[in-house]
């Protein structure tokens, strides 16, 4: 059985604002293995840590990121009174440091033009302890990656099965396959969103490699409690 690494999907949002560096910090200093953020472009082309596309959800404004330079996204607020964080921002706090990092492209929806180099230029100028993981659901994307530089980790997102999973992963020269629920196969997996103890167990015992979970804490108990 292998190791199922816990990752702090979006830092700590059961207790902090999502994709805050408050919540990264926070789950850096309490134990999380490893943690997962999302990333767009602003007008100016620079990388912001948001799930969303728009800020209508995050902050106490409304638009499109694409729509905004760094300044002026950076004038609204998250819940607890963050500005929008930048990528290198969150970078300054993880590198260095002993867990896992997962970096969602955030271009199903809008593809962000140049995204890919951009994010990958400014990774290389941080030390992190383990590789990062590049994850999308756009297809497009990850194979814009691997041409700027092949030497990464990229995974595909997916919420449908992929059918012959391993097959498609080992084709596309894709590090792991990121699901929505648990595929029959000896594909690498890390799953989301976990947050229910018994699905949690259940991955835990199949060992998966790993799976996102909005209570870091929480699973990092159910995940003692089943070596004991």
């Amino acid at each position: 059985m292998g190791q199922t690494i816990v990752f702090a999907h979006r830092g700590l949002p059961v207790k902090f604002a999502e994709n805050s560096l408050q919540g990264f910090k926070y789950a850096v200093e309490h134990g999380a293995e490893g943690v997962e953020f999302d990333v767009h472009l602003t007008k100016d082309k620079v990388p912001v840590v948001m799930h969303d596309e728009k800020i209508d959800r995050t902050t106490n404004g409304t638009g499109y990121i694409k729509d905004y330079t760094l300044s002026e996204i950076r004038r609204f607020r998250l819940a607890n009174g963050e500005p929008v964080p930048m990528l290198s921002e969150l970078f300054e706090i993880l590198q260095g440091q002993d867990l896992y990092v997962n970096l969602e492209f955030k271009t199903n929806k809008i593809h962000d033009e140049g995204i890919e180099a951009i994010v990958l230029a400014l990774a290389q100028e941080y030390h992190f302890v383990h590789p990062i993981i590049f994850s999308s659901f756009n297809y497009q994307t990850l194979k814009n990656c691997q041409r700027i530089d092949p030497h990464q980790q990229y995974c595909f997102l997916n919420k449908w099965p992929v059918p012959f999973p391993e097959q498609f992963a080992a084709k596309n020269h894709f590090a792991a396959i990121h699901p929505h629920w648990y595929l029959p196969s000896k594909v690498t997996q890390r799953i989301w969103t976990v947050d229910k103890v018994s699905i949690a167990k259940r991955y835990f015992k199949l060992g998966v490699a790993g799976i996102f979970t909005n209570d870091f804490e929480l699973m990092n108990k159910v995940k003692k409690s089943q070596k004991l």
